[in-house]
């Protein structure tokens, strides 16, 4: 199969997944939260390639996902103490991403991890990286990575559907009904973790970032329902990857930067042109509002 595929792809895959877990993160208004999560979890990458001796990418999944748990806890238990949640999260995030980075650097010569390879990425070339199995070509190994977290995500969304929903629209009452709200909480924050570290060789932080937050804001904008919400989310990085892609082609620019751009467009679009809470319905809801009150 062609580059173009496997890159397209790729994008696709981790705008899907980035999008269902946005969406959860923007009506429970943690948006930051993946940006903590995406640069916290460096240590964990370091530490499991130190303590394992490979770039096995389970390895590294399971370390980022844990050093994710626990900036999370970290975060959860500064706020419990007083400290303003974006505090908390700066804090944290900015730590924990400084350790990682005295690791990587105290074991140059032993780690082979390029922190501009973690931050930025490079989508272009996914279709280099391949799994083999019994001596069979796989395909690309982020394609498999980003597939099997996706799959994850649908997964526990499916099976726990009520509960995210509840958790996320009212605590309270999903404390009432008998739902454990931290545990879906460090579920949730678990699947933004494996998600950033599935992305982290193919698409970089950066982007993941952008995704988590631009796609489901322009949901957000669009429908009142959390069903829809999930599906705009979805069509918005998909849509976001596939243009941006081939814009990046026509003005020989970066992939990822040309994508989260795309992304970018369209939550303006919907900004100002969204039939609920667009800009342009507001105003013409204000003056017939005032004419109203003028002719009374």
């Amino acid at each position: 199969m062609s580059s173009d595929f496997w890159i397209i792809l790729t994008a696709c895959l981790m705008s899907a997944a980035c999008g269902l877990l946005g969406c959860f993160l923007i009506l429970r208004k943690m948006a930051l939260i993946g940006d903590a999560i995406s640069h916290a979890v460096l240590p964990g990458i370091a530490i499991a390639f130190l303590l394992s001796g490979t770039r096995d990418s389970l390895a590294m999944m399971i370390g980022a996902t844990a050093l994710g748990l626990l900036a999370v806890f970290l975060i959860q238990w500064l706020q419990n103490s007083g400290i303003q949640s974006d505090a908390s999260i700066g804090i944290i995030f900015t730590a924990l991403f400084a350790i990682g980075v005295i690791i990587i650097s105290l074991n140059a010569r032993n780690i082979d991890l390029d922190l501009d390879c973690v931050l930025f990425g490079e989508i272009a070339y996914v279709q280099w990286d391949t799994w083999t199995a019994n001596g069979i070509d796989m395909g690309p190994r982020s394609v498999w990575m980003l597939g099997s977290a996706l799959l994850i995500i649908l997964l526990l969304l499916a099976l726990f559907y009520k509960q995210f929903k509840i958790s996320a629209f009212d605590p309270a009452m999903a404390v009432a009904c008998g739902i454990p709200v931290m545990l879906f909480h460090y579920l949730l924050m678990g699947m933004v973790s494996m998600t950033s570290v599935a992305s982290f060789e193919s698409v970089g932080a950066i982007l993941v970032v952008g995704m988590l937050i631009i796609p489901a804001s322009t949901a957000y904008l669009l429908t009142d329902r959390l069903g829809r919400m999930l599906m705009y989310s979805v069509l918005t990085g998909v849509v976001s990857s596939i243009i941006g892609y081939y814009t990046a082609c026509i003005l020989n620019a970066s992939i990822a930067g040309s994508i989260v751009t795309v992304a970018g467009i369209l939550f303006g679009i919907a900004f100002v042109f969204s039939p609920k809470h667009g800009v342009l319905i507001r105003r013409l809801r204000q003056r017939r509002s005032q004419g109203t009150a003028i002719a009374e």
